[in-house]
């Protein structure tokens, strides 16, 4: 099983921008679609964009649309989310995850630990 580790996350004012990083150990990493999800204090964990194994299919919700970006380097077992043009409502914890094949469907079989992103005006 794969372990996850997020970084990137912090403070940064509305109209800025933070990259959001996710390291995966072991030889899974690229052999499965990957995910972010975030959760704001007081409501349940909502995915954010989807990426399929290879990189070639991505797929982000309605809400970020435009303003994000999901990719992933599998030759060194990273993921990334460019967030741009945040808003105060982005404020949550971001996790990465890996999901069970080859798109991202279903629920992931692993997480990361997660990291704050705080959105001020």
């Amino acid at each position: 099983q794969v372990e996850l580790v997020e970084s990137g996350g912090g403070w940064v004012q509305a109209g800025g921008s933070l990259r959001l990083s996710c390291a995966g150990s072991g030889r899974t990493f690229s052999k499965y679609a990957m995910g972010w999800f975030r959760q704001a204090p007081g409501k349940e964990r909502e995915f954010v964009c989807g990426i399929s194994w290879a990189g070639g299919t991505t797929y982000c919700t309605d809400s970020v649309q435009g303003r994000f970006t999901i990719s992933r380097d599998n030759g060194n077992n990273t993921l990334y989310l460019q967030m741009d043009n945040l808003k105060r409502e982005d404020t949550a914890v971001y996790y990465c995850a890996q999901y069970r094949g080859l798109a991202y469907a279903g629920s992931p079989q692993s997480w990361g630990q997660g990291t704050q992103v705080t959105v001020s005006s």
